[in-house]
């Protein structure tokens, strides 16, 4: 049965999925998904999105950084800390949980105005820089689910995958403007956002041209890490 629960879990990673969704990937009889999805909800390991599909939970991100294995969160810090000082503005890490970005770990500029997102900070994902990214490169199906009444366009993420960037100004909040960058993980897929964001008046309505070399540089030295963190666990598992 831990097998099986493991599978979907799996099933999961690539993003939201229903019940027959979850039985067609998993390969397993749908009384069996459904019973197996409800108890790993019942203990926050899955949870549901505003559609009702279920997605990973939060549990998953409490253990990982309790048992120091969140590789992510904890090279996070001084990377998002040197972003910050190099681009003067606040950055941030965010990741995707359904239908919605959770701001998983920050650096706040210290001093003047800022465009302060605490750590925790539960965000759309149909508005922002950090959810162009996060959708940008999802499959097809999810990505064009992902468009409905988002304040972005189809035209826009292409771009985005192109120029391997985001940006957007009064999109998330009026006067606030912000540059993303994906972080993937070790079979590409992307994982995470990195973002510096401020006001307009000081990240200006083109901030790409200021920040975006020093995000793209900040999101790939991350992405580096997990390809390590990869590559040392296949050595020591050989």
């Amino acid at each position: 049965m831990l097998d099986k629960a493991a599978s979907v879990l799996s099933a999961l990673e690539s993003g939201p999925s229903t019940l027959a969704q979850l039985v067609n990937t998993t390969g397993l009889a749908r009384p069996t998904v459904h019973r197996l999805a409800v108890a790993l909800e019942h203990h926050r390991l899955v949870d549901r999105d505003m559609q009702g599909r279920f997605v990973l939970g939060r549990r998953l991100n409490e253990l990982a950084a309790a048992a120091g294995e969140d590789i992510l969160l904890v090279s996070a810090g001084p990377v998002l800390g040197a972003l910050r000082d190099h681009s003067g503005e606040s950055a941030q890490l965010f990741r995707r949980q359904g239908d919605q970005r959770v701001c998983v770990a920050a650096a706040e500029r210290p001093m003047g105005l800022r465009d302060s997102i605490p750590v925790g900070a539960v965000l759309s994902m149909k508005a922002g820089s950090a959810a162009q990214v996060l959708l940008a490169w999802e499959e097809p199906d999810r990505l064009h689910r992902g468009l409905v009444d988002a304040k972005f366009s189809a035209t826009m993420l292409a771009a985005i995958r192109r120029h391997g960037w985001s940006q957007s100004v009064s999109e998330r909040e009026p006067g606030a403007a912000s540059v993303s960058a994906p972080v993937r993980g070790p079979n590409a897929r992307v994982v995470a956002a990195v973002s510096v964001s401020g006001p307009v008046e000081r990240i200006t309505r083109q901030p790409g041209r200021l920040h975006a070399a020093a995000v793209v540089a900040a999101a790939n030295r991350l992405t580096d890490i997990l390809k390590r963190a990869e590559e040392r666990r296949a050595a020591q598992a050989r």
